[in-house]
């Protein structure tokens, strides 16, 4: 393919030279090259982002604030990152907060909004989302004595169900909790015009967007949400939590904090010392994502680009296992199908088989795919397979048509 071709709007570099950044793809198991079908819960990482974090590790390596150069090189570090934070978020870097993982900033986040809320004030959460947006506003609705009020989504088409949602909303409503996309189901929910619903009320929208940001173009003035959070260990990074909020609101939350830690903004969220080297490692996975778009030199433009390609080719291969599934005897596909918004994420069940049999067997050839409930623990009730869970596959940046077939033909071997 000609550098011309890449370097088209929403073209990105051909898979094969995605794929040779990636030590983990020349793993081989039982004689057969292992191909990725997990990402959906934490992808391979490319060279790069290893080499910064070891050379931050090895050279730069302090605490921050101090008056000397290594010090002073991780500040700057961290700068840098939050800078490529808010490209791949589309804020200012005065909004990135980093933290241990989402679920953790999600309940940090939570007790600071709820120390300004009343006994009987409302949170809205929603039945497709991951625990992480839900059981921490659960836990502040105990400590506050607050209500929590479920939306429930349509076990047949996968997608929320708007008019529950919008009959949700009270005059005591404070905040809206809701995924922009389901990490079991692949369902992309309309955020934007749920943020509107929930301003309307005079409420806040807290979104995760940990599925969501490995497969779209994040834009959170564009989705206008109030706070967004995310994990780069999902699109090729290490295991790190970021956040958006924006910043007049970062600036007024009641956060818990030690006395003399800072009190501005982003730094007023963050608790402790936190892995610096992962914050680095964030930053290098941004930068991975738009160096796969040539000739873009403006980063938040290459990510744009690099975006609209990943999904694009991962569409065409979501489409080609949602139909040869639904063909394989026995074989439940969930969620909505490729012509509605959604990820290349992809979950079933094959009937009379144990969702970690299929997993196994998976595996005995060489081809690597979740199971269980994916901590969307509702998803899977409402589905009827509380007690085995679902079996998921997930497209990623390295995924080829051949390790889709590959996939394809095991099922159906297991299904004869």
């Amino acid at each position: 393919m000609s550098e011309s071709a890449v370097s088209a709007p929403g073209a990105v570099r051909p898979v094969e030279a995605i794929r040779a950044q990636f030590p983990a793809l020349r793993r081989e198991h039982r004689g057969q090259p292992v191909a990725y079908f997990d990402g959906p819960g934490g992808t391979q990482v490319p060279e790069v982002v290893a080499d910064r974090m070891r050379d931050y590790l090895l050279n730069h390596n302090a605490n921050t604030h101090w008056a000397y150069p290594t010090s002073e090189e991780t500040d700057a570090a961290l700068a840098d990152a939050r800078l490529a934070l808010a490209d791949f978020l589309g804020s200012s870097p005065d909004e990135v907060a980093f933290g241990a993982n989402m679920t953790t900033l999600t309940f940090h986040v939570s007790r600071a909004l709820a120390r300004a809320w009343q006994a009987g004030d409302e949170v809205i959460v929603t039945e497709l989302d991951h625990h992480a947006n839900v059981d921490p506003w659960r836990a502040v609705a105990r400590d506050r004595g607050l209500t929590v009020r479920t939306v429930p989504f349509d076990t047949r088409t996968g997608e929320l169900d708007w008019p529950a949602l919008e009959r949700a909303f009270t005059p005591r409503t404070r905040l809206l909790a809701i995924g922009a996309a389901s990490n079991a189901l692949g369902t992309i929910t309309d955020v934007a015009a749920a943020a509107r619903l929930a301003h309307d009320a005079g409420a806040l929208c807290f979104v995760d967007a940990v599925h969501y940001a490995p497969h779209a173009f994040v834009d959170v003035r564009a989705l206008g949400c109030d706070l967004l959070a995310c994990s780069p260990y999902k699109f090729y990074g290490p295991h790190v939590g970021t956040m958006y909020v924006r910043q007049d609101l970062l600036e007024r939350l009641d956060v818990p904090k030690v006395e003399p830690a800072a009190d501005n903004a982003p730094d007023r969220l963050e608790t402790g010392t936190l892995s610096h080297e992962a914050i680095v490692g964030a930053a290098a996975a941004v930068d991975f994502l738009a160096s796969l778009s040539p000739g873009t030199t403006v980063r938040r433009d290459a990510l744009q680009n690099t975006m609209a390609g990943l999904h694009e080719r991962n569409l065409r291969q979501v489409t080609r296992l949602w139909n040869a599934l639904r063909e394989i005897p026995g074989v439940s596909v969930y969620g909505p199908p490729p012509s509605r918004p959604r990820t290349s994420t992809l979950s079933f069940v094959l009937g009379g088989v144990a969702s970690t049999a299929v997993a196994r067997h998976c595996a005995r050839h060489g081809l690597f795919v979740s199971n269980g409930d994916f901590y969307a623990l509702t998803v899977v009730r409402r589905l009827g397979h509380a007690e085995d869970g679902l079996v998921r596959l997930g497209c990623a940046a390295y995924t080829t048509d051949e390790e889709v077939e590959r996939v394809i033909a095991a099922i159906s071997e297991l299904a004869r």
